[in-house]
């Protein structure tokens, strides 16, 4: 197979960076001599996730338009005009056979560039509504692969690719972990709810659960907490000398694949990643979307869900009063956790990046 130049361009955020990372180890299994270069911005996690992974990586003077009013908005036609000018600089230098876009305000300019200079594009959309990006760069995509069904609505029929959204197979590798998981957690084989709401915390989940806590304890039940940082004193200061040999309460998990196969229900976020992570690994599932993400696609990633009874859904201004009830109501309902397992693993699709890979390369070929 001859030399392949691949451009992936993605970030801002986890949820753009990791499935780009997912997609280069994949191409990079099928064609180990593939040239990869990343293209990134500036100070976002991709530039320092992208070499951890062991790649290369340019960055962008480039964020993304406030919605809001802000004084960053009126950098953003230099920081536009300037990356534009760089992504020609780095395109005519490396060269690429194919350009790949995971979405995100860094992949704006240089996938545009790359498809002026005639090299083709290809798109992959993580969520149930595209976000701009991906919708302003669709028209010139040979193909956008994408993790919902109906996204024809948004793209051409022909340029859909119902592939999934790639993900981290060390993540979702979870099998025989049962026992290894409460001896790395500290904690007894009962019934468990894992709560994570994102490397941030989410504020009105950890309320819902912090003013709830003597109801939620009541029942035979322990948690995996992930806080966050900035709620993680204050979390720490209500379980002490009463739940914490029943709670562990941590900043950030860095073992998932542990925490998820201690969980017996998990509570989340609904950002893409999230919900394709928790749809191979099946578990009953309880999403509180974050109201702020952009266009609000966290809700309509939940809702997806909701109809095919693959998950419950309890709004942020509703947690206080709903969540631990429907938790507690899930841990007296095994037939409906069961169900709600089932359901969110018939959506689940742990080869996504491999056939997005293929697509590619096939096409290229």
């Amino acid at each position: 197979m001859s030399k392949l130049k691949v451009l992936i361009s993605g970030g801002g955020t986890g949820g753009h960076a990791y499935p780009a990372i997912a997609i280069a180890n994949a191409l990079k299994a099928i064609n180990p001599e593939a040239q990869i270069l990343f293209v990134g911005a500036k100070g976002k996690m991709e530039m320092e996730a992208v070499p951890k992974a062991g790649y290369r990586i340019k960055g962008l003077w480039i964020s993304g338009f406030s919605r809001s009013v802000s004084v960053k908005n009126a950098l953003f036609p230099f920081k536009l005009i300037w990356s534009i000018l760089h992504s020609f600089f780095i395109v005519l230098k490396f060269r690429p056979n194919v350009a790949i876009g995971t979405g995100g305000f860094a992949s704006g300019p240089v996938l545009q560039v790359a498809s002026w200079l005639g090299t083709p594009i290809y798109l992959q959309e993580q969520n149930a509504f595209p976000g701009v990006t991906n919708r302003l760069l669709a028209k010139r995509a040979k193909k956008i692969c994408v993790a919902y069904e109906g996204m024809e609505k948004y793209f051409r029929s022909k340029q859909v690719f119902y592939s999934g959204n790639p993900i981290r197979s060390e993540v979702i590798d979870i099998a025989d972990k049962h026992d290894q998981a409460f001896k790395h957690f500290g904690l007894k084989d009962r019934f468990t709810v894992l709560i994570v709401g994102g490397s941030l915390g989410a504020r009105p989940i950890n309320q819902a659960l912090k003013n709830n806590l003597d109801q939620l304890l009541a029942e035979d039940i322990q948690l995996i907490w992930q806080t966050g940082k900035v709620s993680f004193k204050e979390i720490s200061d209500a379980i002490k000398n009463k739940f914490e040999n029943r709670i562990m309460a941590l900043k950030f998990i860095d073992r998932m694949d542990l925490a998820y196969a201690a969980a017996d229900v998990i509570v989340s976020r609904a950002g893409a990643i999230a919900v394709s992570e928790l749809s191979v690994i099946g578990k009953p599932v309880i999403l509180a979307p974050y109201p702020l993400a952009a266009e609000n696609h966290q809700l309509a990633n939940a809702q997806s869900l909701v109809k095919l009874d693959a998950a419950v859904l309890v709004t942020d201004d509703r947690a206080n009063e709903d969540l631990v009830p429907q938790i507690i109501t899930l841990l007296h309902d095994p037939k409906k956790r069961r169900e709600l397992g089932m359901n969110i693993a018939k959506l689940g699709i742990p080869d996504a990046a491999d056939r997005i890979a293929k697509l590619i390369l096939d096409e290229v070929k």
